[in-house]
């Protein structure tokens, strides 16, 4: 299911950025080992080699390598686990139908293609903008966003997001990603039942249990996120764009989420997965604003040190950046957010 690109995508993620998202502290770039009864911070990482090793039990690697030991899966859940984390796009799906607002269905049929049959190499726009014409909401779709995340209605409509469940029961939030002129160029797909337990069927001979990551009894473990084969999604929200005024601040977040808070609390916002994912022509759009109206920038990083990284390599494009601390019992801005509306 995985090409050669995407996977030396993964390979190529900062290897101590990919140890911090697995829960390893990491140092001078040391951490103890999660491999052995480690007291004395016997790995190490190689940052130009982008490998570990650790010198007492001999455990060495990548970091898809990393992954798959610590977390113990195998080589695609592996690649799977890296991408959600990154919003790296690993396979294509389609789905047909969105929900009755559109059709006589009562839920999407997702198509999932092998990658050996994938001929086109951009987002086919045409194929999903319907979707987001008329947006519904599910009612998981709503108790996500507005009883968990208690976002501003405005700001929910005002970024198209919709919905949909597909034939295994899955239920989903689509959320476009536009330029800066309105036009679709990608589209991310969260997983709301995401470590939520699945329904059990029960078999007269045999009981299945539930997948703890959803996706249906029987079914390979459903994602947290997936995109369409194509979309681009790097800067999001790219519309505020256009209605920034000279001098106005512009707050730089770490995922839809957090932008969509910060869009709730009345501030312009845009959101970016990864500053290692940000295009050329992404950060020249974002030095433009910076010179063309002396935008300022603003940025609440996560409270963890990929939170920190981000921050660090997106000052190195935008020397202005200011940087705002988090209280400590929050560890993003969604959290800040619902704790200020409590």
């Amino acid at each position: 299911m995985l090409d050669k690109s995407t996977i030396q995508q993964l390979r190529d993620l900062p290897i101590e950025v990919v140890a911090e998202r697995l829960g390893l502290r990491v140092n001078r770039h040391k951490s103890l080992c999660p491999f052995h009864d480690d007291h004395h911070a016997s790995m190490t990482y190689s940052t130009s080699r982008n490998i570990y090793r650790c010198f007492a039990c001999g455990a060495h690697g990548g970091t898809i390598d990393l992954v798959m030991r610590h977390l113990r899966k195998d080589f695609p859940d592996a690649c799977r686990w890296l991408a959600d984390t990154t919003n790296i796009i690993v396979e294509e799906y389609n789905p047909k139908t969105q929900n009755s607002k559109f059709d006589n269905s009562t839920s999407a049929q997702p198509t999932i293609q092998n990658s050996k049959l994938k001929i086109q190499n951009s987002f086919d726009a045409s194929r999903y903008a319907r979707h987001f014409e008329h947006p519904w909401l599910s009612d998981e779709a709503r108790r996500f966003l507005f009883d968990e995340r208690r976002l501003d209605p405005r700001v929910v409509r005002w970024c198209r997001l919709t919905s949909w469940t597909d034939r295994q029961g899955t239920h989903w939030l689509q959320t476009p990603y536009f330029d800066t002129t309105g036009k679709l160029i990608g589209i991310q797909n969260r997983n709301l039942d995401y470590q939520k337990p699945a329904k059990v069927e029960c078999h007269p001979t045999t009981a299945h249990h539930s997948h703890p990551y959803g996706g249906g009894v029987g079914e390979e473990a459903t994602p947290r996120f997936r995109f369409p084969y194509g979309a681009r999604c790097s800067i999001y929200n790219l519309p505020i764009v256009a209605m920034l005024r000279p001098e106005e601040p512009l707050y730089i977040t770490e995922g839809c989420s957090d932008c969509w808070a910060m869009l709730s609390s009345g501030h312009k916002a845009v959101a970016i997965p990864s500053a290692t994912l940000l295009s050329k022509a992404d950060k020249n759009l974002l030095c433009n604003l910076s010179d063309r109206l002396s935008t300022s920038f603003h940025m609440y990083p996560d409270r963890d040190a990929p939170g920190e990284q981000l921050f660090l390599q997106l000052k190195e494009v935008l020397p202005t950046l200011e940087h705002h601390q988090l209280p400590p019992t929050c560890k993003d801005f969604s959290d800040y957010y619902v704790l200020s509306e409590k």
